[in-house]
């Protein structure tokens, strides 16, 4: 079966993996290289997503590429080797997020999936998302999920504000603005508006869906780090490094 063959039924639990930046500010380390293997911890960062979703249960994944995804697809496969199964969206140029996530809604199904980055590092339990899709999945109304976090250094506005289980924008004067952490669910239908290999932003959509009170979100106050400096990678290499033996 081709790696980029849509399913013919949609299984639960359905997760994509964010991996088509070009990764600039990463440069040199990503001229030969996607962002999204370089290693921290004997590891590159998308295995270190990937082994993260299979122990919550997601084994279904769609992962996206552009910058050098071929060497995505050589190093990862079909996902055997790490108890998954993987199909691909190879994008020509990166479509930016909500792009890149309607281009690949033929291999996401036709129910709520979950969404992440591949180059965040994090100790969310990705356990916690299954009841959300599974109620997302009756409740029509309820496009999207997202996970905030607290806001890091190096974004002190932070993005939205969470409002007894609702997200909102951060203009609005509810609370203090959290950052959103790259990890959500969604309906397909919040996508259905782009055009298949057309560039979006997925923020517009979002805070179109926030006015209609249709986004919920939680607050997760544990680890999570946007790795997106070679500064930061060197930083949790050597944190890692010490803590983790690779298998």
């Amino acid at each position: 079966m081709s790696l980029n063959a849509p399913l013919a039924a949609t299984p639960p639990h359905r997760a994509m993996i964010l991996a088509a930046g070009l990764g600039s500010r990463m440069r040199p380390l990503t001229d030969h290289t996607p962002k999204p293997l370089l290693t921290v911890g004997g590891k590159p960062l998308i295995v270190w997503q990937i082994e993260r979703l299979r122990a919550a249960g997601f084994v279904d994944l769609v992962i996206n590429h552009a910058h050098l995804g071929h060497k995505i697809e050589n190093f990862l496969g079909d996902g055997a080797a790490y108890g998954v199964e993987i199909r691909y969206s190879d994008e020509d140029e990166p479509l930016e997020t909500a792009g890149g996530i309607a281009y690949a809604l033929n291999l996401l199904g036709d129910g709520p999936f979950m969404v992440t980055n591949a180059d965040v590092y994090t100790d969310y339990d990705y356990g916690r998302l299954r009841p959300v899709l599974a109620a997302m999945a009756e409740d029509r109304d309820r496009l999207a999920h997202l996970v905030l976090v607290d806001n890091p250094a190096h974004h002190p506005a932070g993005d939205f504000v969470l409002v007894e289980g609702r997200v909102y924008d951060r203009l609005t004067p509810h609370s203090s603005p959290l950052t959103f952490s790259g990890i959500g669910c969604y309906r397909p239908e919040l996508f259905r508006g782009i055009a298949r290999g057309s560039r979006a932003q997925l923020a517009p959509l979002l805070r179109a869906a926030m006015a209609g009170g249709r986004v919920t979100g939680e607050h997760h106050p544990g680890r999570w780090e946007d790795v997106g400096t070679p500064a930061r990678l060197q930083a949790l290499d050597a944190e890692l490094s010490k803590t983790h033996v690779p298998a």
